[in-house]
């Protein structure tokens, strides 16, 4: 099936429908505005209070959705349809049990330090709430299920998104806000929140989820590739996202530039010198960005409280399967 992308939380996509059975419980109700993500846990009793429905998809995989997410599914579906678009469900609720495991088993393969920057740590994926949807496509009558594959339906994914609002749903990792959100643009991941009229004014406004309920700014940030004779842009661009992602478990910090510095400094030797000894990755060359932000009043971190930070460093080193590892930094 596909692999991860950077921002990594194991994104699927894969199915057609056929609705099952459901799954309730004494508890009557969630909050679907709750926000689940790098900073944020899922809410103490979640689990137990939620009710779901297990449909199962076109290739045969089963698929757990909280059962009002899963009803306004159905009615977004059917209007595409009529449009000629035609998505089914990939993957929807995975449990903090499952999380773990997949943690435990990317532990087991690639080492701790990977596992920690690939895969969402358990009780902090937004999976868990049952309100996250994958998509993915079908085109010609042919299940679209791999990331690369679908990303390149842009006209497709815009209409889709069009739609959401109205039926309650978001598009959740935007395009330039990695540093909020924590995660790349993923034009297949959907949340439910069940309002049209707070779905459609976070869409409308370009806001994230985290800047609409007040615990994240949304920033622009100033982006420099400058020029390179090693690296293409679309790969500084990936790297820029690895550290836009990894900023956003900062709590309270405001990412304002990122510049590359330039091929100068770009060497094998330097990455073998900063290589982090729990990495398992073969590393080769290096990328040096330097960037801007501010901290947090009162912050306990490393770094010092309510300051701009105007010229700080991430190296980064290519991996061996052509990603990006930050091997430097000191926040």
């Amino acid at each position: 099936m596909k692999k991860l992308i950077s921002t990594i939380i194991i994104c699927c996509m894969t199915l057609a429908l056929c609705a099952c059975g459901h799954t309730t419980n004494e508890k009557s109700s969630i909050d679907y505005m709750a926000l689940v993500n790098k900073l944020n846990p899922l809410p103490k009793g979640w689990e137990k209070a939620l009710k779901t429905t297990t449909m199962t998809n076109s290739i045969g995989d089963k698929v757990e959705v909280e059962k009002k997410a899963y009803d306004a599914y159905l009615k977004l579906k059917a209007e595409l349809e009529k449009e000629g678009i035609y998505v089914d469900l990939d993957s929807a609720r995975r449990s903090v049990k499952d999380q773990k495991r997949i943690m435990n088993d990317f532990i087991k393969e690639y080492g701790e330090d990977y596992a920690k920057k690939t895969v969402a740590k358990p009780g902090y994926s937004e999976h868990h709430t049952g309100l996250a949807l994958d998509l993915y496509l079908i085109i010609n009558g042919k299940d679209v299920t791999e990331n690369e594959d679908m990303i390149k339906y842009t006209d497709i994914w815009s209409k889709i998104h069009k739609k959401l609002p109205k039926y309650g749903f978001i598009l959740r990792y935007l395009k330039g806000k990695e540093h909020i959100t924590g995660y790349g643009y993923e034009p297949w991941h959907i949340r439910y929140i069940d309002s049209a009229s707070v779905a459609n004014k976070i869409t409308h406004t370009g806001q994230t989820l985290e800047a609409y309920l007040g615990k994240a700014k949304d920033t622009n940030v100033k982006i420099n590739y400058a020029k390179s004779n090693v690296f293409k842009k679309s790969d500084l661009e990936e790297a820029v996202i690895q550290i836009k992602c990894d900023f956003a478990s900062l709590k309270g910090y405001e990412l304002h530039s990122i510049k590359y510095i330039g091929d100068k400094l770009n060497s094998k030797k330097q990455a073998i010198k900063n290589k982090g000894e729990s990495s398992k990755n073969k590393l080769s060359d290096v990328a040096i960005f330097t960037g801007s932000f501010h901290t947090p009043k009162n912050d306990s971190g490393k770094l010092k409280s309510d300051t701009e930070y105007k010229h700080y460093e991430w190296w980064l080193s290519r991996t061996e399967d052509d990603g990006w590892e930050i091997i430097k930094k000191i926040y």
